[in-house]
């Protein structure tokens, strides 16, 4: 079941449904501050990957959050861990090369930590309204 739009406490317009998830606006924030982490020069690759990989937890999160479907919503909330798996594993590669100093990748890493685990309960959430994978 869809949840209902909430009205804005301050404009009274009906708010998205993806802003009512705290996990989209843990990856906003995850993305807002994930591309800065690299130089502009070089690892032009890594920054392009990591701006792709933090775009896709976002945007997965949104679309299934707008599906009804609890099937639905529980493969975009898959595909959006696989995202921030991606991420994670980007940020070792960061580290690994040493373009970055630790405690710039180290509040990154908590926030993409975040973000699995909601996702992780979301997709159980809606995997077990529909029975065993």
């Amino acid at each position: 079941m869809p949840l209902a739009p909430v009205p804005d406490r301050a404009t009274g317009a009906a708010v998205p449904e993806p802003h009512r998830l705290d996990v989209y606006r843990v990856a906003l924030e995850f993305h807002s501050i994930a591309t800065n982490l690299l130089p502009r020069r070089g690892f032009a690759e890594l920054r392009d990957q990591l701006h792709r990989a933090s775009t896709s937890i976002a945007l997965n999160i949104a679309e299934g959050s707008g599906r009804l479907a609890p099937a639905d919503k529980a493969r975009f909330y898959v595909i959006a861990r696989g995202s921030t798996t991606e991420c994670v594993a980007i940020l070792d590669l960061v580290e690994a090369s040493v373009a970055a100093l630790p405690e710039r990748v180290d509040r990154r890493r908590v926030l993409l930590i975040r973000i699995i685990q909601m996702l992780t309960k979301l997709v159980a959430r809606y995997t077990a309204t529909r029975g065993a994978p």
